[in-house]
């Protein structure tokens, strides 16, 4: 089975020689320069690893801990951060936002692969789907599938863009997913200020998935804060505004 892996790095040197490098193990490498690209890349197909090199990240104000934690908030797609800083406090701030495995350059390509090897066999455990409940639905997170939870009806159809937002909140029941941390995790850096974006795209996920996309059961909104997804017969929240 060939195994997908999502390179990102700005540097062009250093991005050409792991898709060499990686391709020549039999790798399907997907590359991206910037953190917008990467993260469309890993919604609209999901990879089974992602390598992120977190120096020189652009946009300049992009944050590599901050990528790596939007990522983990919807994909448990393992993560390998490269980085020059080599100090303990640098590494521990990595491994603690999310990263599987954190690797100082310069580094041999062979130990990168040792350790793309490693956090692949880690991921390699069985078990099923992870489908969640959502009223009428079954939202499964790893096929991407939303159908009828008893087999009635058509299947859903959600939008890369929709599938970025509904995975975290369903992947934390009952936990506020705040606005500031949707936004860069789906558009990046540099829309913090833009609420309006997930105004639009909840409420397109509500008239598909809730039974009264006015009064939602299950996607609540957290007025100044974000929102929430709340399992089971929750009490009806007020309309969204």
């Amino acid at each position: 089975m060939t195994r997908h892996v999502l390179v990102i790095d700005h540097e062009p040197h250093l991005l050409r020689a792991l898709d060499v490098g990686l391709t020549a193990q039999s790798y399907a490498v997907a590359t991206a320069p910037d953190v917008g690209d990467a993260l469309r890349l890993a919604a609209g197909k999901p990879p089974d690893a992602v390598i992120v090199d977190l120096d020189d990240l652009d946009p300049p104000d992009a944050d590599g801990t901050d990528l790596i934690t939007g990522l983990r908030s919807w994909s448990s797609t393992p993560v390998i951060a490269l980085s020059e800083h080599a100090a303990p406090a640098d590494v521990v701030e990595v491994l603690d936002a999310g990263a599987d495995d954190y690797v100082t350059k310069p580094f041999a390509m062979e130990e990168l692969l040792a350790r793309l090897r490693a956090v692949l066999r880690r991921t390699d455990r069985g078990g099923g789907p992870a489908t969640v409940s959502v009223g009428d639905y079954a939202v499964d997170l790893t096929a991407r599938t939303v159908v009828g939870a008893a087999g009635r009806g058509e299947p859903v159809h959600l939008s890369p863009t929709e599938w970025r937002l509904l995975t975290p909140l369903l992947r934390n029941p009952g936990r506020l997913v705040t606005g500031h941390q949707l936004l860069r995790d789906i558009w990046g850096p540099g829309h913090d200020e833009h609420s309006n974006y997930l105004r639009i795209y909840i409420s397109g996920l509500r008239h598909k998935l809730e039974p009264d996309p006015t009064h939602p059961r299950y996607l609540i909104t957290e007025p100044g804060m974000g929102y929430r997804f709340e399992p089971g017969d929750a009490h009806a929240a007020p309309p969204a505004r």
